[in-house]
């Protein structure tokens, strides 16, 4: 075998080498996909998701479903084909890790801080709540329940949930008219509606569960049309008001915000 040829073997075999521990190696990723919903208006493990004691309540139709994402955990090895596989696939997504854990190092302080986000969210759905009905936190006390979830992406639909059971449209009739609704967003204890990400999986996750309205908070719409199932309709929301002026002007077939305006 001449030099060159034994060179070029040589490097040939150092390329394959770099390939196959890229291949192996351990990424900085997540791979992402469609999680569980629920129905605010309803049970959850045999409890009622939203109870609300010091005013009369409402009995409701149709569903508000919040919506969800699983991911890989912290720990978890993914590697380079992991990551192309989920690249070609609509029901997964790869996303940086700090992107899903932003904060804490093992499952244990993840578990606790989406925990604690969750309790913050619940307390201002529950604030926006009632402002937007013109009820008191000193009359009425509102427990939520949800086990397994955690973070603070399913405030708007508890929020939207309690105006539901106190108020339902104003008008005597129910905000879903009737509808399976999902949606994802923060929301603050004034009512501004927030990003949450990972909005392609909640759309895929609500049509999976039955819903063929989605609300979605307006920054977030151009993320939700990249992979909207068939059939599914959007609403852009930037506030609490605003989506229940979205779902009341769904029932009476007035003008219904849109991604595209």
């Amino acid at each position: 075998m001449s030099s060159r040829a034994r060179a070029l073997a040589v490097c040939s075999a150092l390329v394959l080498a770099l390939l196959v521990t890229a291949a192996f190696a351990p990424l900085p990723y997540s791979i992402a996909y469609p999680g569980m919903t629920a129905n605010v208006l309803g049970d959850d493990k045999g409890k009622p998701v939203i109870t609300i004691t010091g005013a009369a309540t409402r009995k409701t139709s149709g569903q508000l479903r919040m919506t969800s994402i699983v991911a890989t955990g912290p720990d978890a090895s993914v590697h380079l084909p992991d990551m192309i596989k989920g690249w070609f696939r609509t029901d997964e997504a790869v996303m940086p890790r700090e992107a899903v854990y932003p904060v804490g190092n093992n499952t244990e302080e993840i578990a606790e801080h989406n925990a604690q986000q969750m309790r913050e969210s619940q307390n201002s759905a529950t604030s926006a709540a009632l402002g937007a009905v013109g009820k008191s936190a000193k009359d009425i006390k509102v427990k939520l329940s949800l086990a397994d979830v955690g973070g603070p992406s399913a405030g708007l639909m508890f929020a939207l949930g309690i105006v539901d059971k106190l108020n339902g449209d104003g008008a005597g009739k129910d905000l879903t008219g009737g509808r399976t609704i999902a949606g994802t967003g923060t929301i603050t204890a004034g009512g501004t509606v927030g990003a949450v990400g990972g909005v392609p999986l909640k759309t895929q996750a609500a049509h999976r569960d039955g819903a063929s309205v989605f609300l979605v908070p307006r920054k977030e719409c151009t993320d939700a049309q990249a992979e909207l199932p068939k059939g599914m309709r959007l609403i852009p929301v930037t506030t609490l008001d605003g989506a229940v002026q979205a779902l009341k002007a769904l029932q009476t077939g007035g003008k219904v915000p849109s991604c595209g305006r």
